[in-house]
């Protein structure tokens, strides 16, 4: 019964992958690059964390969490790796960085005794706050993110959404300040509701 336990798991990590992984294409919206970059920081740390905690909580073991995001990256790795095998470029495919934000998630539990209000208060506020930032430190690892945009525009995106010229969204003075502020705040209620689904499904 564990192993099945585990194995859904993976199943359920490599769909929010799937679901999650356009959403990480920021760098390809290259007219909004970094108003992308604070919906992507929203959309990721809310995904990570509605799974990720719903988990934690199904096992009763901190260190699920991270676990769950470790699927997460290995899946998107293997995509990654698909699309360098097809010939593009390293950098064209940039993997979210989820582990961290999610060993914080652990660790709230963890340290509070595997109390479950303060892995949604306190995990879900780490994971809004971090992911932005851990994610933003990824991007400054890849080559000129722009010249990746325009000379290797990806084969699926409608021609509507096809880079013409970059333009630096105005209205945010700070995409990582902003993701992690809005992260933040939606990260609670939907730690809520990643906690809430195992009443929901199993009468603990």
């Amino acid at each position: 019964r564990r192993t099945t336990h585990y194995l859904f798991i993976v199943v359920v990590a490599v769909n929010s992958t799937l679901l999650t992984i356009n959403a990480g294409d920021y760098i390809f919206y290259t007219d909004w690059a970094w108003t992308s970059f604070v919906v992507f920081s929203i959309s990721q740390s809310t995904m990570l964390v509605v799974g990720a905690i719903y988990y934690m909580l199904f096992t009763g073991v901190p260190g699920t969490a991270t676990y769950y995001a470790t699927i997460m990256t290995i899946y998107t790795w293997v995509a990654k790796g698909a699309w360098f095998a097809l010939g593009y470029p390293y950098d064209f495919i940039a993997v979210p960085v989820w582990i961290p934000s999610a060993m914080l998630l652990d660790l709230s539990y963890w340290a509070t005794r595997r109390n479950k209000h303060a892995a949604i208060l306190i995990g879900g506020t780490l994971v809004g706050l971090s992911l932005p930032l851990f994610n933003m430190i990824n991007l400054l690892t890849i080559r000129d993110p722009l010249e990746m945009a325009f000379k290797y525009p990806r084969p699926t995106l409608p021609p509507y959404m096809t880079p013409i010229e970059p333009q630096v969204g105005k209205f945010y003075n700070s995409p990582v300040a902003l993701g992690a502020g809005a992260g933040a705040v939606l990260a609670v209620p939907i730690a809520a509701l990643g906690a809430k689904l195992n009443t929901w499904t199993y009468r603990w």
